[in-house]
């Protein structure tokens, strides 16, 4: 995909991708398909391949997840769940994994893009992860989970007229929204930052100046790249610890 001088890509070659397989039809399969199902294999045969693995002393994937295992167990899953986490670690583990492998596509050649910088990918995981929290809490504690969820104990009754509804709203529709469009607007803000620092620098190696200007915005380039590895770290991280506190939350029980 070729674009000179300085004309930036239309967004919707930015956010659309053409089919790569069946297109024109309700099956039609893109690069952001691509990402996820690639993202998806590649976080179940690490965990395969760490599996197999029995080593007293782990190396090469074995150690790459048991430290990641590791990690999760005592950065979120104790924090967030206390020691119930330890039961979740795996499930969290995977979902920190699958997001980030979504994330860090952007920045690998010929892919170049978020799978999570489509709403698509980031929606059912946030719906996922809320139909896990309901889940966990009724069969925790029944349908006073939901009582348990939106009326506080030892609140005046006066207070609760007001409180109710903004824990309704707050617990059982802002949570999934929120976890998605976070996700969703921090990986295409810098999705397009990638596009727009690309788009100039190959603009002025076009135009024949490159020799004095190029070298700053590629170095912007080189380190927004950097960056973007490290938000996609971070943007997994975020995710897989509200879906623990949420998770955490259903099984604590009351306020």
């Amino acid at each position: 995909m070729q674009y000179s001088a300085i004309n930036f890509p239309p967004i919707g070659e930015v956010l659309n991708w053409k089919p790569l397989f069946f297109g024109g039809s309700s099956f039609a399969f893109n690069k952001v398909g691509l990402i996820t199902v690639l993202a998806a294999l590649i976080t179940l045969s690490l965990f395969w391949i760490a599996g197999r693995q029995k080593k007293m002393v782990p190396t090469g994937v074995q150690n790459l997840i048991e430290a990641s295992v590791d990690f999760i167990d005592k950065s979120i899953a104790l924090d967030a769940m206390g020691p119930e986490g330890l039961n979740w670690s795996p499930f969290l583990t995977a979902l920190f994994f699958f997001i980030f492998l979504c994330n860090v596509f952007e920045v690998i050649p010929f892919f170049q893009m978020p799978a999570t910088a489509r709403m698509a990918v980031p929606a059912p995981l946030a719906l996922a992860v809320y139909a896990t929290f309901i889940v966990v809490g009724v069969k925790k504690r029944g349908l006073k989970y939901f009582k348990d969820a939106i009326v506080p104990p030892g609140v005046p009754a006066g207070v609760l007229i007001i409180l109710v509804p903004i824990e309704i709203l707050s617990t059982f529709i802002v949570r999934p929204f929120a976890l998605a469009i976070r996700l969703f607007g921090n990986m295409l803000a810098g999705h397009l930052l990638l596009i727009t620092f690309t788009v100039l620098s190959e603009a002025l190696f076009v135009k024949g100046i490159g020799l004095i200007l190029l070298p700053l915005p590629f170095a912007m380039l080189t380190a927004l790249t950097g960056y973007e590895i490290f938000v996609a770290l971070l943007q997994a991280f975020i995710f897989t610890t509200l879906t623990a506190v949420y998770i955490g939350d259903s099984l604590a029980g009351s306020h």
